[in-house]
């Protein structure tokens, strides 16, 4: 999960104000995390705390709910901060990319490939209960698990085309007209695209950011992707961490922790 959080701290700063270039640096003082690192935690923090009279889902809505509450001003869409901050715990038929932004925990925390995307949709479909909220949730955990198996970017990309997306496009060639766009349809398919053509996990980011649209939330989804493939390097993870207060990176640490084998 550290990789998406990467993303989303380096992307921070492009999200309204896009920047069509890989050539930047990376993370700067005008970054910081967003409501994707936020939600990231939250469903992490579900995972490692289920009690065994709960449910996944409804572990999910109550660590959304505690722990987006500390953050109320951190980018929620409208919709989603109204389920956070009044208690809500029915889904309101979301598409939007939110699903597939905080969904990277999942992959890590499964080694079989079955359980692993149907508590993806569990954890999804609490608010994003969209077909196409869905299907960007269970393509973004898809592909980090198919990473994290070191597949090769031909079976993956063959994978997704068959599944979710069809990949008809490259990157460069969308990059000068590719604009804001926050639905999972508009933004899964970009992430991946971007994770499949890097040759290193900070490439990855970078390609990612450099296409323009929602900067944040693409290069989240494309940092847990390349996180599951490629090496995070120290360097990038320590600068990161530093923009983390103590409860997230309290989370990001137990989590490392507890599922160490598989990061």
């Amino acid at each position: 999960m550290i990789g998406a959080i990467i993303g989303d701290i380096a992307g921070s700063r492009f999200e309204f104000n896009n920047h069509k270039s890989k050539e930047f640096e990376l993370i700067v003082p005008e970054c910081n995390f967003t409501d994707d690192t936020v939600m990231t935690c939250a469903i992490a923090e579900a995972l490692m705390t289920k009690g065994e009279r709960e449910t996944l889902q409804e572990a999910a809505i109550r660590t959304m709910h505690s722990i987006g509450k500390h953050y109320p001003n951190c980018g929620y869409g409208y919709y989603f901060y109204t389920w956070i901050l009044n208690d809500l715990t029915e889904p309101y038929n979301s598409l939007g990319n939110g699903a597939g932004m905080r969904i990277s925990p999942v992959p890590f925390a499964f080694d079989d490939r079955a359980q692993m995307l149907e508590a993806a949709k569990a954890v999804t479909e609490v608010s994003h209960n969209h077909p196409e909220g869905i299907k960007g949730a269970l393509a973004v955990a898809d592909v980090i698990w198919m990473a994290r198996q070191k597949m090769s970017f031909e079976e993956i990309r063959q994978t997704v085309n068959e599944k979710y997306y069809k990949l008809y496009f490259t990157c460069d060639e969308i990059r000068p007209t590719y604009e804001h766009v926050e639905t999972c349809m508009e933004s899964v398919p970009q992430a991946i695209e971007a994770f499949l053509e890097s040759t290193s996990f900070e490439d990855a980011i970078r390609t990612a950011i450099s296409i323009g649209g929602d900067s944040d939330t693409i290069a989240c989804m494309t940092g847990g992707m390349a996180e599951a493939y490629w090496d995070v390097p120290e360097d990038i993870r320590e600068l990161a961490e530093k923009y983390l207060d103590a409860r997230l990176l309290d989370i990001v640490r137990r989590f490392e922790n507890r599922y160490q084998n598989r990061i």
